[in-house]
């Protein structure tokens, strides 16, 4: 069984680790974090970043059984404005996650994508959501080694 403590410590450490490269990507120019790099899915900084927090701020919407809106990347275009979509992301999370009981985050929900249902646990929901940023963050990171500006160490073993 999850517990809301160890989703909020999980939650936590894994905003705190994406500051930490937001901090990075605070230093490349404009075009640097929008530019295309072949290999990657999402070709760009920005595109990487826009859709690892879009991933958390989607499925919390989901989670409650709100619709999900458009979403439209170019809403964001600078880091600082990554980092207000963070705000959100986060500031939506701890919300949701402040009505539920360790049953509940459990418990299996209701989770609507267009004309299909499935049915997931928040546990299992939010464990998605944390290690798929981390999957992105990863790739991030590769992209600023090629761009010439290697990111620092972000990894889970430095907030405890």
């Amino acid at each position: 069984m999850f517990t809301l403590d160890g989703i909020r410590k999980f939650h936590s450490w894994t905003h705190a680790s994406l500051t930490l490269l937001f901090d990075h990507l605070a230093a490349l120019s404009l075009a640097e974090y929008a530019q295309e790099l072949s290999g990657f899915g999402y070709p760009s900084i920005h595109a990487q970043v826009i859709h690892l927090l879009g991933c958390e701020v989607r499925w919390v919407t989901r989670l409650r059984a709100l619709p999900v809106g458009p979403w439209e990347p170019a809403r964001w275009p600078t880091v600082s404005d990554a980092r207000t979509l963070q705000a959100e992301a986060r500031s939506q999370t701890l919300d949701y996650l402040s009505g539920l009981t360790d049953q509940q985050l459990n418990a299996n929900a209701e989770l609507r994508f267009s004309n299909e249902v499935f049915y997931r646990t928040p546990a299992l929901v939010f464990h998605h959501v944390f290690t798929h940023a981390f999957h992105h963050k990863g790739q991030i990171a590769a992209m600023c080694r090629l761009l010439g500006h290697p990111a620092p160490g972000t990894d889970l073993n430095q907030f405890e």
